[in-house]
C-alpha cells in the first residue's frame, strides 16, 4: 500500500514537518467549524451581539459533545500505531473496529441524554433570558448531527496515524469550505438566522463524515474499518488512553462555561451580556492559537506511539525536540498575532467600539504566556502518546485545578474583568511543574522501553 510517510524510516525532521503541518492546517480549518458561524452570527442585522453572546454559551458545550471524539480517536490511534510498531496487524484491526462500534454507540446515546435537558443546561451555562433563544434554536440543530461530528473527527485519527495526513486535512477541509459558502445562504440569503448557521454545520459535518468513512472503508489504507472481533479489554485500554485528551477537552470547556457563569455573576445586568460576547471573541482567538497546536502535538503522536512500540527509542527523542520547536514556533507568532492584528480579528465579530476595545484587550490578556502553553501541550500530548497516562492526567489537571482558582479568586477580590487573567496564570503555573516531571520521568520511561524484551 501506498503512504505518505514511513513512520519506521523516514527522517525525522521531514516525517515530523510532513505530519505536523498538515495536522496543524487541518485544525486550523476546523477552527472555521467555530469561528465562521460566530462571524456570520454576529453581523445580523440588529440582534447580533446578543445572537453572537448565544452561540458563545453552546460553543463550549458543543465541544464537550464532539471530546468524546478524542476520548475514541485519539485513545485508539497511538494503541493501534503501537501495535503496528510491534507488527501485530491483527490487534490493529480489532483497535479500529472497536473504535468505530464506540463511537456509533455514543454519538446515540449523548443525542437521546442531551435533547430532552438542553434548555436549563444552556441556561444553567451562562445563558441569559435575552440569549437563550439563540443558545437553543443553534443547539437544537446540532444535536441533530453529533454522528457525523463524532465520526469524522475520531475516525481521522486512524487515517493521521497510518501516516495519511493530508488525506485527513482534506477531509477537514472539505467540511469547513462548505460550511463558509452554506453559511451566508442559510443564515442571510433564507434569512433563518442563527437556526441557518447550524444547519450549515451539521450538512458540513455529514460530508467530511463520508469522505473520512469512505477512506477508510476503502482498499488505500493497510488497516481500515472491519466488523467483529469486538473485545471489553480492548475497549477499556482505548478509554484509558482516550481519558487524558478527553478530560483536557471536557474541563478546557467546563473552564469557558465557567468563565461565562462568572462574567453573568459578576457583571451583572449593565455588563454581564457583554463581558460574555467579549469572551466569545478572544475564546474563538484562543481556538486559532490551541486547536492548530493540539494538531501539532497530538497529530504527531503517531511517530512516537508507532517507534516507541518498535523500540526505536533515539527517534522518539529526536521526534519530540522537533515538536517542542514546532510548538514554541507557532505559538510564539500567535502571540505577536494577538498583539499585532488582533484589533483586525476583532473586526470580523463586532462593529460596536465598545465590545471591540474590550474584546482587543481581552484577547491581549488571554495570550500572555502562549509560549509556555505549548511547551505544555507537547509533554502531556508526549506520554499520551506513549501510553503514560499516568503522567499525562495529573500534569494537564494541574493546570486546570490553578485555572478555577484563579477564575473564582480574582473577580470576587477585583471584580469580573479580572476573571480573564485566569488563563494567563495558569499557562505559567502548570507548565512549569509538567517541565519538572518530564525531565525526571521521560528518559527513564523511554530507556526502559528500549531494555524491554520484543515480546514482553
Amino acid at each position: 500500500m501506498r503512504q505518505e510517510n514511513d513512520l519506521g524510516k523516514d527522517p525525522i525532521g521531514r516525517l515530523v514537518v510532513r505530519i505536523a503541518l498538515p495536522s496543524m492546517l487541518a485544525q486550523l480549518v476546523n477552527v472555521l467549524y467555530n469561528i465562521v458561524d460566530r462571524m456570520y452570527i454576529g453581523n445580523i442585522a440588529q440582534t447580533g451581539d446578543l445572537a453572537l453572546a448565544g452561540v458563545g454559551v453552546c460553543g463550549p458545550v458543543i465541544t464537550m459533545v464532539g471530546s468524546a471524539a478524542a476520548l475514541i480517536g485519539i485513545g485508539g490511534a497511538p494503541l493501534m500505531s503501537i501495535y503496528l510498531g510491534e507488527g501485530k496487524r491483527e490487534k490493529a484491526f480489532a483497535v479500529v473496529a472497536n473504535c468505530f462500534l464506540m463511537l456509533c454507540i455514543l454519538s446515540v446515546a449523548l443525542t437521546a441524554v442531551l435533547f430532552p435537558m438542553k434548555e436549563p443546561m444552556l441556561l444553567f451555562f451562562g445563558a441569559s433570558k435575552a440569549t437563550i433563544s439563540y443558545a437553543d434554536s443553534y443547539f437544537s440543530i446540532y444535536l441533530t448531527g453529533t454522528i457525523f461530528a463524532l465520526l469524522s473527527a475520531g475516525m481521522s485519527q486512524f487515517i493521521i496515524c497510518q501516516g495519511f495526513a493530508k488525506i485527513a486535512m482534506l477531509a477537514v477541509a472539505l467540511g469547513a469550505g462548505l460550511n463558509i459558502i452554506l453559511d451566508p445562504v442559510f443564515i442571510f440569503a433564507w434569512n433563518m438566522g442563527v437556526p441557518g448557521a447550524a444547519v450549515a454545520t451539521v450538512l458540513s459535518q455529514f460530508a467530511s463524515c463520508c469522505f473520512v468513512l469512505s477512506f477508510l472503508f476503502g482498499k488505500r489504507p493497510a488497516i481500515h474499518i472491519t466488523f467483529g472481533g469486538y473485545s471489553v479489554r480492548i475497549m477499556r485500554r482505548v478509554l484509558s488512553i482516550g481519558f487524558t485528551p478527553f478530560a483536557i477537552i471536557a474541563v478546557d470547556n467546563i473552564m469557558i462555561i465557567a468563565m461565562n457563569a462568572i462574567l453573568q455573576k459578576y457583571g451583572g445586568a449593565a455588563q454581564g451580556d457583554m463581558l460574555v460576547t467579549c469572551a466569545t471573541i478572544a475564546q474563538s482567538f484562543m481556538l486559532v492559537v490551541t486547536m492548530p497546536l493540539s494538531g501539532i502535538s497530538g497529530g504527531t503522536q503517531t511517530i512516537l506511539s508507532f517507534n516507541y512500540g518498535a523500540r526505536q527509542i533515539g527517534r522518539v527523542k529526536m521526534a519530540q525536540r522537533k515538536i517542542f520547536l514546532l510548538c514554541l514556533v507557532y505559538t510564539g507568532l500567535m502571540t505577536a498575532a494577538a498583539w499585532l492584528g488582533g484589533k483586525w480579528f476583532v473586526q470580523l465579530f463586532t462593529n460596536d467600539a465598545v465590545i471591540a476595545e474590550k474584546a482587543l484587550w481581552a484577547i491581549r490578556v488571554y495570550t500572555l504566556s502562549l509560549l509556555p502553553l505549548g511547551i505544555q501541550y507537547e509533554i502531556v500530548d508526549g506520554f499520551t502518546a506513549i501510553g503514560k497516562v499516568q503522567y499525562s492526567l495529573p500534569l494537564s489537571f494541574w493546570r486546570k485545578l490553578v485555572y478555577f482558582a484563579a477564575l473564582f479568586l480574582l473577580p470576587a477580590i477585583w471584580g469580573a474583568e479580572s476573571a480573564f487573567f485566569a488563563e494567563p496564570i495558569s499557562d505559567v503555573a502548570g507548565p512549569l511543574v509538567s517541565i519538572m516531571v518530564y525531565l525526571s520521568v521521560m528518559k527513564k520511561v523511554l530507556d526502559k522501553r528500549k531494555e524491554r524484551q520484543p515480546d514482553a
